[in-house]
């Protein structure tokens, strides 16, 4: 790679509210930053199915670029989200191939979806990461304040909600 990349783990495809938007959202390997992409509504379904090991009658779009890459004798080494211009996002397909590295230039959600069928890992380049990455806070403290929440749920009556005290 002619720059450092990140490593990222593809947590999988979420619906923004209240656009019902689809994004895929990538989270840092070894960081605190997640990264949304906005994707469509088939590449979400494509990434989705890839992830429930989902295999439908006849291959999609991205089955079939799996297969063909086989067939080829190639394989998917890795996936670069490589750029941020003007909103877009940019990635770069990397095969190995009898012949040396051959890099073909997607979109990062076919890339993705690619990645999710051939269990392929995904990098971000740093200057991505840094201008749209985002910190959320772990799920242990997503699930504690679940749970706190949870207990107050359950120390409430209805008398709580009455307005006149």
């Amino acid at each position: 790679m002619s720059q450092e990349a990140i490593r990222v783990e593809l947590v999988g495809v979420r619906i923004e509210l209240p656009t019902n938007q689809p994004i895929v959202l990538l989270r840092e390997a070894d960081g605190q930053r997640f990264l949304p992409i906005w994707i469509g509504a088939p590449e979400a379904t494509a990434i989705a199915f890839a992830l429930e090991g989902v295999e439908p009658q006849r291959p999609l779009t991205h089955d079939l670029l799996k297969l063909l890459t086989e067939a080829l004798g190639a394989t998917l080494s890795r996936v670069i989200v490589t750029e941020l211009r003007d909103g877009i996002y940019f990635a770069d397909l990397v095969f190995d191939t009898a012949d040396g590295e051959v890099r073909v230039s997607a979109r990062p959600s076919d890339s993705i979806a690619l990645a999710a069928r051939t269990k392929s890992p995904i990098f971000v380049f740093p200057a991505v990461l840094d201008e749209a990455g985002v910190e959320i806070r772990d799920e242990e403290s997503e699930e504690e304040e679940i749970e706190r929440f949870r207990d107050f749920l359950d120390s409430i009556t209805p008398e709580d909600f009455d307005s006149a005290t």
